[in-house]
């Protein structure tokens, strides 16, 4: 079965769905040589390494939710993603992709035009962005989990929840996080990665 396969198996999601996603690994691959969207190593398992694995992301969002701001979005890991499944699971769910490099944000951009998606793009640095009361903040391979409590807390709405993909030192992330700050916290295993788990974080609030 091809990575492809799986995916559509995993998600058992629409042919509509599957072609923006089709569309979406075109494009990846062919900015990707000029602007290093993803390690250029891992375009032949796209639908493994990133879609399936930003999926993982949509699977966790809270019921309800109908803001999420995805901070670091790159070339658009796990927001992207989110937004495209949204468009026909969570209709309401409403997606803005933070991204401070300008050319990453000018692809992201291009992407949701081309796929047909309706998202936001904000060009800035997270910490500058004006306060977004989200229901969900996510990141994934942005920064250690100490920072991104620092600006889920500065993002997210009272009773939002936090959502981090997150390697092996994710223990280790934990109990630093535990020394400046106070937060429930959730892991589920990485569906793509042994080694990798998902946390969804709430309450979170300075020690």
């Amino acid at each position: 079965m091809s990575g492809k396969e799986a995916f559509a198996a995993s998600q058992n999601v629409s042919r509509e769905t599957m072609r923006r996603l089709e569309v979406y690994a075109a494009l990846l691959g062919k900015w990707t040589p000029a602007i290093n969207l993803v390690a250029k190593s891992t375009l032949p398992e796209i639908w493994h390494r990133h879609f399936l694995d930003s999926a993982q992301a949509f699977d966790l969002c809270p019921v309800g939710a109908r803001n999420w701001v995805d901070l670091g979005s790159g070339g658009g890991f796990p927001g992207l993603v989110v937004a495209i499944l949204a468009i026909e699971q969570r209709t309401e769910l409403r997606v803005t992709l933070v991204e401070s490099d300008a050319r990453k944000a000018t692809f992201l951009r291009t992407a949701l035009r081309e796929i047909g998606v309706d998202a936001k793009v904000e060009t800035q640095r997270a910490e500058t962005l004006p306060q977004q009361h989200a229901d969900v903040v996510s990141a994934r391979a942005l920064a250690p989990l100490t920072r991104l409590l620092e600006l889920a807390h500065l993002h997210l709405r009272p009773g939002g929840t936090g959502i981090f993909l997150k390697g092996a030192n994710a223990a280790q992330e934990i109990a630093e996080a535990l020394e400046v700050w106070r937060f429930e916290v959730q892991k589920t295993p990485s569906k793509t990665d042994s080694q990798a788990v998902l946390l969804s974080v709430k309450g979170i609030a300075h020690a």
